[in-house]
């Protein structure tokens, strides 16, 4: 894969994490999405997700010199996986697409989302780290 391609990866990661958190949760108006998770979605949590976003997006020319924070960034989408995982475990997401549509569809793929940015995160880390390795 080419670097400039590893590096639209990054802004598209970020721009997932900014852009998914402003429209699921209405721009920081949806009660619904934000009372179903409070402690990890809640408002804070949703600011949060925005900024490592921004992380992203602020790595993505610089990516292969920091490759000990690309495996920060795949234990950060692993804690989102397993929360998410442990909240479909608890919670029942046809209630949220009862209440809210975008709430439900949030609670639907963000795991999945964040699993697959968590693959990326972890390429991109090994193959940094060899070429840091080599030189």
């Amino acid at each position: 894969m080419k670097p400039t391609t590893i590096q639209k990866g990054f802004i598209i990661a970020g721009l997932s994490n900014i852009l998914g958190v402003l429209l699921f949760s209405k721009g920081f108006t949806n009660d619904v999405l934000m009372s179903a998770q409070p402690g990890v979605m809640g408002a804070f949590g949703l600011v949060a997700i925005c900024i490592w976003g921004l992380a992203y997006i602020a790595v993505s020319k610089s990516y292969a010199i920091v490759p000990w924070l690309l495996a920060v960034f795949v234990i950060e989408k692993l804690i989102y996986v397993i929360v998410w995982i442990m909240w479909h475990n608890q919670n029942s997401v046809a209630t949220l697409y009862e209440t809210d549509a975008f709430a439900g569809a949030f609670f639907t793929i963000y795991g999945v989302n964040d699993f697959l940015f968590m693959l990326f995160f972890g390429w991109v880390y090994f193959r940094s780290k060899n070429a840091a390795m080599v030189k």
